[in-house]
């Protein structure tokens, strides 16, 4: 009997102790798990903290940028097209053979030449404007032959407003680089087929939401087609006139001249603009009489169709003559 309750004894012992061991166990396990809680606790204090910093940090940086480029627009706005003017005067890096407004004059005898007794037509363009690419396709080839054969002078306007509406500042790339080309390439003919392939179908990117990156060594490529020499092509794309360009932007469309008379955008410049004599084509009207673009130049400057490309057969409105009414 005694020898029953001493085992009886150790049992109860032992499980004293597995319990004891348990408690024990759990009791650690819930401090690891009350140790473990507060140090994330901690973490995600320290993480929190850091976030918004950054935050903080972040939208005083982003409010910076916008102050200042609300400044600047509101500062642009509020110039008048006299100061607009004086700024592009003033401006240090400008290409060669560039007129005082931002064009290049261009004729039969070559650059800044102008042929005698003939209008001047002007285009105002940016290269990723879609309608600036319809009316080169439409209409340039003849205004090339019209100048070859001494028909008319050629002003050439190029623009980067667009830059905004490609994710690679296409517009001022690809508008430098004609500024370029038309200062260091002897040949005119080279940099009229250089806008002509950048606007080509198959080239000319969409603007805004579907525009797809194109790098500087796509457009050398289109430069050399067009036969500018590699020495001028290479050297295109050094983007030493941005602040001509910038300084264009600003002026050009304050010209009161090359306003819209009427129609949705009465009041304000829009690409493509073309001049003749300085007058500028009522597009608005162009399209309310149903009238294709290459018909409106020939009729605005008393030629046609036939006559195009034809020596000694000039426009009607000569070298400071309006427009002729499209009726």
């Amino acid at each position: 009997m005694a020898g029953t309750n001493s085992q009886d004894n150790r049992n109860k012992a032992a499980k004293r102790q597995a319990r004891a061991d348990r408690q024990a166990a759990t009791a650690a396990a819930q401090q690891a798990q009350a140790e473990q809680a507060a140090k994330e606790r901690r973490q995600q204090t320290i993480i929190g903290a850091v976030v918004v910093a950054i935050v903080v940090v972040l939208i005083a940086v982003i409010g910076i940028v916008v102050y200042h480029n609300v400044h600047k627009s509101n500062a642009t706005k509020n110039l008048t097209v006299q100061d607009a003017y004086s700024q592009l005067q003033n401006v240090k890096s400008t290409p060669k053979g560039a007129n005082d407004k931002g064009g290049f004059l261009i004729s039969k005898d070559g650059y800044g030449k102008k042929v005698a007794g003939v209008p001047t037509v002007g285009e105002y363009f940016d290269p990723l404007c879609p309608g600036c690419a319809n009316f080169n396709r439409e209409v340039d080839p003849t205004l090339k032959s019209l100048m070859d054969a001494g028909q008319i002078n050629l002003e050439l306007y190029p623009m980067s407003f667009l830059d905004g509406s490609s994710t690679d500042q296409y517009s001022s790339r690809a508008s430098g680089a004609i500024a370029y080309i038309a200062g260091h390439d002897d040949n005119p003919d080279h940099l009229v087929s250089f806008i002509a392939s950048i606007y080509a179908a198959n080239f000319q990117p969409e603007e805004g939401q579907n525009y797809k990156p194109v790098s500087d060594a796509a457009l050398k490529e289109q430069a050399l087609k067009a036969g500018v020499p590699e020495s001028v092509a290479s050297k295109a794309f050094g983007r030493e006139y941005q602040d001509w360009l910038s300084a264009i932007n600003t002026y050009t469309p304050k010209r009161p001249e090359l306003w819209n008379t009427e129609g949705q955008n009465k009041g304000a410049m829009t690409t493509p603009t073309v001049t003749f004599n300085g007058t500028t084509l009522d597009m608005t009207k162009v399209s309310s009489l149903g009238m294709d673009l290459k018909t409106a130049v020939l009729n605005s400057i008393g030629l046609t169709s036939s006559q195009v490309g034809k020596e000694g057969q000039l426009p009607s409105i000569g070298a400071s003559g309006k427009p002729v009414s499209l009726g």
